[in-house]
């Protein structure tokens, strides 16, 4: 099943058992999607399918690290009730990623898209950056992953 029509499902659900944390988080992440949408929507000139399963899970990460970023500062500035709403926020979207992979897992991937790109320096970064993203969105952290894959090329 597309992630959409799940996402979709979801909500449904989540209204139909009155659990308004959830149904709210979950219209949060249709939103996002339908700006996206649009903003697709007018760079192509009218398509009308919308963005695609691989765009949504960029979505839902993008969406994880705002949240888990806000909770860290709402912890330092004291805030524990709010901090404790982003990160239920967090676990509802979580749900919809899928499983990261661990540290063991990212080291054979980064070697796989080397080996996958010829990749000999660290000029062929972007490449083994972009066979990773293609193949493990929603897998990893793109952020804590560059430095690693720096570190491999050089």
């Amino acid at each position: 099943m597309p992630l959409r029509d799940r996402l979709s499902a979801a909500l449904k659900d989540a209204m139909k058992a009155r659990e308004a944390e959830r149904t709210s988080t979950l219209r949060l992440i249709n939103a996002a999607i339908k700006d996206r949408d649009i903003a697709a929507r007018s760079a192509d000139g009218g398509a009308e399918d919308g963005v695609g399963d691989a765009e949504i899970m960029a979505i839902l990460g993008k969406m994880v690290k705002q949240r888990q970023e806000s909770a860290r500062i709402y912890e330092e500035g004291g805030r524990l009730e709010l901090a404790e709403k982003e990160l239920a926020e967090v676990r509802v979207i979580e749900e919809f990623l899928p499983r990261q992979l661990t540290a063991a897992e990212i080291a054979a991937a980064i070697d796989a898209a080397i080996a996958e790109t010829g990749a000999g320096s660290i000029r062929d970064m972007g490449r083994v950056m972009a066979a990773l993203k293609a193949r493990h969105t929603g897998q990893m952290d793109f952020g804590a992953v560059g430095p690693m894959v720096k570190d491999r090329l050089a």
